[in-house]
């Protein structure tokens, strides 16, 4: 029998690292959680556990909080092509690397509506994200979030749907559409300006799901990606993933009560999963 390894790679995860950057105006703060994963001529550590050409995965972390002190960076995506680069630069079994790095974001305190200059909160469990594939060949860098959790309280109805024997939903003229939001997009370049193309890119999304007359979440879905790619000159494609979080009109006849979709009941499962990738032609 003929055995052949078909793919291989290895890497460290969830590598933790927080960034304080003083400033006379103000300090800065950046949380970041990295995963580093690189392919090359490894085969040998599989084969024979030959560990010759294998740098240790503790290394690989250490490296991370090296460079995070060596290199100043303004985004996620910046860091993750510094970390992406030294691996292919510094390592020559390395023919290539991978870097993901999402954004805890930490916001400056306002106590009485003043921005205080040293303390922090966070206030949202979104995350931005950055990903690089870098070899001597190819950069491709993306950006994007997860995690969001968006809602529009009207304007949002879903009819005239599909209906087989075992349908039971019924029309809905106007309901609440709430989502937690991942999009991912593809940048041009990795030379861009990441800051300002991700403001762009979130801002048309949000806009977009805030004022979109909603016939679906399909419907809303390619608007957002549509807008996305109109207003953000710097991205070739978006990758948008809405999963429904249900609210659910509380029956009240009972009790001898209307209920005018004011009156709901949140679940998380099971939930109704709509993605879909939109490309610049």
């Amino acid at each position: 029998m003929t055995i052949s390894m078909s793919h291989d790679s290895y890497g460290k995860s969830d590598v933790r690292v927080m960034k304080v950057t003083h400033s006379p105006e103000g300090d800065s703060v950046v949380e970041y959680s990295v995963d580093i994963r690189v392919e090359g001529d490894f085969a040998e550590g599989y084969y024979t556990g030959d560990n010759t050409h294998v740098l240790p995965t503790d290394t690989m972390k250490n490296t991370v909080y090296i460079l995070a002190r060596k290199h100043d960076f303004d985004s996620p995506e910046a860091f993750a092509l510094i970390l992406a680069r030294h691996f292919v630069d510094n390592h020559p079994h390395a023919d290539r690397a991978f870097a993901t790095v999402t954004e805890r974001p930490w916001a400056r305190l306002s106590p009485g509506g003043k921005t205080h200059p040293q303390g922090f909160t966070q206030a949202t469990n979104e995350r931005r994200t950055a990903y690089v594939d870098h070899s001597a060949e190819v950069t491709v860098v993306e950006g994007g979030l997860t995690d969001l959790v968006i809602l529009k309280s009207t304007n949002s109805g879903f009819s005239d749907f599909l209906r087989d024997e075992y349908t039971t939903l019924q029309d809905a003229a106007d309901r609440v559409l709430a989502t937690s939001l991942t999009a991912s997009w593809s940048y041009a370049s990795p030379e861009v300006d990441f800051n300002a193309a991700f403001d762009k890119a979130r801002t048309a999304l949000l806009q977009t799901f805030a004022d979109h007359q909603s016939l679906s979440v399909q419907h809303t879905l390619y608007a957002m990606g549509e807008e996305a790619l109109k207003v953000a000159e710097e991205i070739d494609g978006v990758h948008i993933e809405m999963p429904n979080k249900h609210n659910l009109p509380v029956d009240l006849s009972p009790f001898g009560l209307d209920n005018p979709h004011e009156i709901l009941m949140p679940i998380d499962e099971p939930s109704g999963f709509i993605e879909a990738t939109l490309l610049r032609e």
